[in-house]
């Protein structure tokens, strides 16, 4: 009896010692369970500290983003803030040259001069001075002087066109009838297809019209659209008076491209100069 009851308690023992390994391998096997939940949890901690420490990533990549759009924004409103400068002071400045000075009604020798300084073109003031005619058809003794005076006369109207930064110019205003579906006279001689050209010195130098889209619009509520009819008569009659602030210049072979912008602009009656509007285009 003695010998079965001690190996009842061998057996027990050695039960309960299997019991024992087998809860401690479940136990083992809950805690590597556990683990991923731990790395799941640091995984989502360095998820959240990544997204503390990629936050000044991203907020470094934001401020990158709105400088950009600052730089860009301040390229885009310079135009902006010369209209506003213009409006409170009068003045105009190119963004080409920073030139405030303004030219009005400039002859066509001149705006060549303006397009060579401006896009920093080097004068053939030789070869003008050749193809002057009072130079290429004076007798031979008579053409040193005649050199000496017609490159005076180059250099000085080259040097008088420095600081230039806007030209007026008065030109036909080319209006269209008036169109009552969208209450607007079209002024054409603005239309981004126009430009007004300038033939002298063996050059060819346009000049066009950067927001020419939305300044050729004049707005006319209908109301006042026949009277304003009346005044003209004939479209052909209106001319004006517009302000052109330059933006940037386009070389080209035999001559080039002076790019305006346009500020303002007076129409009026041509036969008996009767005013008909003051326009500053809104959107530029």
């Amino acid at each position: 009896m003695d010998f079965h009851s001690q190996r009842s308690d061998r057996w027990c023992a050695a039960l309960h010692k299997a019991v024992l390994g087998i809860v401690t391998a479940m136990l083992a096997a809950c805690g590597n369970a556990g683990a991923p939940g731990s790395a799941a949890t640091a995984s989502s901690g360095a998820s959240a500290s990544g997204t503390g420490a990629p936050s000044a990533g991203a907020s470094a990549s934001t401020s990158r983003t709105d400088t950009s759009a600052n730089v860009g924004s301040a390229a885009h409103s310079d135009g902006d803030a010369s209209a506003r400068d213009f409006a409170r002071t009068g003045t105009v400045k190119s963004s080409v040259n920073g030139g405030t000075r303004e030219l009005v009604n400039p002859d066509s020798n001149t705006v060549v001069f303006l397009y060579y300084e401006l896009a920093h073109l080097p004068l053939p003031i030789e070869t003008w001075v050749e193809e002057d005619s009072r130079v290429k058809y004076a007798p031979a003794p008579d053409k040193a002087p005649h050199r000496v005076s017609v490159r005076a006369e180059l250099q000085s109207a080259a040097a008088s066109v420095k600081g230039v930064g806007a030209l007026r110019l008065t030109m036909n205003a080319n209006l269209s009838d008036y169109d009552p579906s969208y209450g607007e006279f079209t002024v054409r001689a603005l239309s981004p297809s126009s430009v007004v050209s300038f033939d002298a010195l063996g050059q060819k130098v346009q000049v066009n019209f950067k927001n020419g889209r939305t300044a050729q619009i004049w707005r006319v509520p209908p109301a006042e659209a026949q009277g304003i009819r009346d005044k003209i008569g004939y479209a052909s009659n209106v001319e004006m008076d517009v302000l052109l602030r330059i933006v940037d210049v386009l070389p080209g072979p035999g001559g080039g491209t002076i790019v305006t912008e346009i500020l303002e602009y007076d129409l009026r009656e041509t036969q008996r100069g009767v005013a008909l509007a003051h326009v500053e285009p809104t959107s530029r």
